[in-house]
């Protein structure tokens, strides 16, 4: 069993190109016993524009590895999770 994730923690990603990238996780959250995350890039975060950040959710494997949402029905899922949890905080 992996740590949990905390929020602020910054870790890479290689994307398709095997391309590194600085992510930040900005919110976690768990869905029908898996673990999910939503990630920004770091570049983005630190440029506080008033610009939207690009989030990116991730599944956590068991071994700790992220991997993308291949599923459109449990993408759908995730984001209307962390839609609701993200507009819960803003209030």
């Amino acid at each position: 069993m992996m740590d949990k994730l905390e929020i602020g923690e910054v870790f890479t990603i290689s994307d398709d190109d095997n391309e590194d990238h600085e992510v930040e996780v900005l919110a976690t959250i768990s869905l029908e016993n898996k673990e999910y995350v939503a990630v920004g890039f770091v570049e983005d975060i630190q440029e506080e524009s008033d610009e939207d950040i690009d989030v990116f959710f991730m599944k956590v494997e068991d071994d700790g590895t992220f991997s993308p949402i291949e599923d459109d029905d449990e993408f759908n899922t995730v984001t209307s999770a962390f839609d609701t949890m993200m507009d819960e905080e803003s209030e």
